[in-house]
């Protein structure tokens, strides 16, 4: 019986080498992508949604993305209708990254699948660890919010600007801070 790949082996959640050949391959390929959509002319609008299209795994109607992007891969990434990313937004897919219908990120928004062990040792073999995000839909992130690995966030909610999102935000609810916590229901 056949092995699990290092790619299935980071989408199951388990210990990963990134450096492997099809990882990095990849890598390169969104890479390259991400090059040409974040070097594009501004009234170019009709190419970059279909870099777009190309590098995420897919994407709603009427989204806008704003140079520049980064991501690791961009097949991970699932993203509903009227999706609208404003500049500098990175998201590490190493896992799945769900982005319901109506997210809106501001500028600096980062989310991130991946980490690495917190033993030493385990992290000197230079694997790591992958988990998936989920945000619901109608959900605003205020600029630099962060989003940290295996976290789902309902819909209906506003995560404030600078927040550090550390564990699930239910529906309906107005959540900031480092660690983001919920200050209102809505």
């Amino acid at each position: 019986m056949k092995g699990k790949t290092e790619r299935e082996k980071m989408l199951d959640g388990e210990l990963y080498l990134a450096k492997d050949d099809e990882l990095v391959q990849m890598h390169l390929a969104a890479l390259r992508l991400l090059h040409t959509f974040n070097n594009s002319h501004p009234d170019k609008l009709d190419k970059r949604s279909e870099i777009i299209s190309r590098l995420l795994g897919s994407i709603g109607l009427n989204a806008e993305i704003n140079p520049p992007f980064y991501c690791d891969y961009g097949c991970h990434i699932f993203a509903g209708d009227n999706l609208y990313v404003n500049s500098d937004c990175v998201i590490l897919d190493c896992n799945t990254v769900y982005l319901g219908d109506n997210v809106l990120l501001a500028p600096k928004v980062q989310i991130y699948t991946a980490y690495h062990p917190i033993e030493p040792e385990l992290r000197l073999t230079n694997k790591e660890l992958a988990k998936p995000v989920i945000i619901g839909n109608n959900v605003w992130f205020g600029g630099g919010a962060i989003v940290c690995p295996g976290v789902s966030i309902g819909s209906n909610v506003t995560i404030g600007a600078g927040s550090v999102v550390t564990k699930n935000i239910p529906d309906n609810v107005v959540a900031v801070g480092n660690p983001c916590r919920i200050i209102k229901e809505i």
